[in-house]
Formats: structure tokens, C-alpha cells, sequence
């Protein structure tokens, strides 16, 4: 159970780590710093897969016959990982709608 729970909290961390970053990723973005913004994403992507592939190790021990019991971090480390994959779309189509704005904004000040 212990080994459970250590894993639990190693992917709060890393999916915690991903939001960090995927909201960091959305704000440069509402900054026009897009660059800054693709920065932001793909650190949050890093952690996002660091904390998927601890999942996976976690699922395949289960599906080989290691039966784990019942751990409400684990549910919480789960939830945080739902939310990370979440706001990592949302971020995404976030980021996309700015660059459109942006790219709409200077167009009306060009023919301004």
C-alpha cells in the first residue's frame, strides 16, 4: 500500500505540474506571447506524460494479477490526471482562438 500511495502522489505532482504549465501556457497566450505560450505547453505536455506513464505501470501491475487495494489518493491522483488531459484541449483550442484575435486585430489596424 505504501508503494501505492508514493506512486499516488508522484502523479498528483506531475499532473499538477502539467495545469501549472497549461494555464501559464493560456495566459502568455491572452498576452499574445505565443512563443511563450508553446513553451508553457510542451513542459506541460512532459509532466502530462511522466503522470500517464505512472498510471500505465500502475494499470498494467493490476492487469497482471497485482490486484491493489482501494486507496483514495489514488482516486484524487486519478482525478488530477483527468483535469491535467482536460485543460491540456483547452488550452490548446484557448490558444488558438487568441491566435486568430490576434491575427484579426491587426488586420482591422492595418486597414485602419
Amino acid at each position: 500500500m505504501e508503494e501505492l500511495m508514493l506512486e499516488a502522489f508522484k502523479i498528483i505532482s506531475e499532473a499538477g505540474n502539467a495545469s501549472a504549465s497549461f494555464l501559464k501556457a493560456v495566459a502568455a497566450a491572452e498576452n499574445e506571447c505565443f512563443e511563450e505560450a508553446e513553451v508553457q505547453l510542451h513542459t506541460g505536455n512532459e509532466s502530462l506524460v511522466a503522470a500517464h506513464q505512472l498510471q500505465t505501470r500502475l494499470l498494467q501491475k493490476e492487469a497482471s494479477g497485482c490486484v491493489s487495494e482501494y486507496s483514495l489518493i489514488m482516486v484524487h491522483a486519478q482525478d488530477h490526471l483527468m483535469d491535467a488531459i482536460l485543460l491540456k484541449d483547452m488550452a490548446n483550442s484557448i490558444i488558438k482562438l487568441n491566435r486568430k484575435v490576434a491575427a484579426l486585430t491587426e488586420a482591422v489596424q492595418l486597414q485602419n
